[in-house]
Formats: C-alpha cells, structure tokens, sequence
C-alpha cells in the first residue's frame, strides 16, 4: 500500500471512530453560549492557531457566534510574550476581554496541555481562569490524558498510528468543526455555495 493510501485509510479509520455523542454535546453547549449572549475564545498554537482562526469566521459567519483568536493579534500577542512571558498570552488576553460565565474556552491543540511536564502551560493558565469563572471549556484534542480533555468537554480525535498524531489531530479539528458550524442547533446562516444552487 502506498503511502497516501495507506495515510487516508487511516483517516477514514478516525473518522469511523469519532465519539459523535461528544460532537453532539459540543453543539449543545455551542448553542447555549450564543442563547446566553456569550462569546467564544477560540486558543491554538502552531497549526491549531491557524485552525483557530479558521473557525472564528466560520462561527461568527455562519453561526452568528461572537467569536475571537488571541493568536489573531500578532502584536499583542508578541507584546505579551516578549514582556511577560508565552506563559500567560492567553489568560492575561481573557482578562482584559473580562471572560465570564456566559462565554466559552474552545481548544483546539494536539496534546491539550500537560501540567505535570510544563507542556502548553498557555492553555493550562486559560483553561483554569474558565473554570474560576465559570465560563465552559470545550476542545477538539489528540490526547485523551490532556489538561484539556480532563477539565472540559471535548472531542478526542482516535490516534490510530503513533507516527500520524499530529497531522490526524489538526486535520480533525477541521473535520469537527465544520460538522458543529453545520449543525442544526448551531448553523444559522446559509453558506454561499449551498444557497447559490
């Protein structure tokens, strides 16, 4: 089997595999945050940042979501990092945008965080600022053991080779994330091609 073949034969395994109850959940709690007037925060880095920022317009677009990326503002995020510290990018953004009960967190990371070993301390910092005011903490993740899927509600992407990790986990967030922005609870503006028939 080539390469490629076997690359999508295992995507096509992941997405066999999917706990679609989660995504199901992830909807309903997406829903609830537009109904409560909340915002969501949407924190990645690396290829997850892009994603990120991917999904904010398509949630703002589509689901009519007040939506934001830090990872959006390059210079505050430089700012903050140069003078403070990678660290604290994401939480000391959620304080000035005085992160609240109605709102949600939505991580999209490949490992989530890990506490433990000082891995994506960013997401851990914001992640625990959520919980401190209430606000939810959602995620599309690779790691079942991650900060993120054991403080929040999330949709672990099955690892189904070792060596393939990353690039399944950040290719499903996408995946993920355009089933919830398409969903019945949560679409709520028609996209330009489905309409244009």
């Amino acid at each position: 089997m080539s390469f490629a073949a076997q690359f999508l034969k295992e995507a096509g395994e992941i997405a066999a595999r999917i706990d679609t109850s989660r995504v199901e959940e992830l909807a309903k709690a997406l829903a609830e945050v537009r109904e409560a007037g909340g915002r969501v925060f949407f924190l990645g880095v690396g290829g997850s940042a892009g994603n990120a920022s991917h999904a904010v317009n398509d949630f703002r677009k589509i689901a009519k979501i007040e939506c934001y990326a830090p990872t959006d503002n390059v210079s505050e995020l430089t700012a903050r990092t140069n003078d403070e510290g990678w660290s604290t990018v994401f939480v000391e953004w959620l304080r000035t945008s005085k992160l609240r009960a109605e709102d949600a967190l939505f991580i999209l990371s490949v490992g989530g965080g890990d506490k433990e070993r000082n891995i994506s301390a960013n997401l851990i910092s914001a992640i625990d600022l959520a919980r401190e005011r209430g606000a939810k903490v959602l995620g599309i993740v690779g790691k079942s053991e991650g900060y993120t899927a054991k403080n929040g509600l999330t949709v672990v992407i099955p690892i189904v080779n070792d060596a393939h990790i990353t690039p399944h986990s950040e290719a499903f967030q996408a995946v993920v994330w355009h089933c919830l922005v398409s969903h019945p609870l949560v679409k709520a503006a028609q996209t330009k091609w489905e309409s244009s028939k």
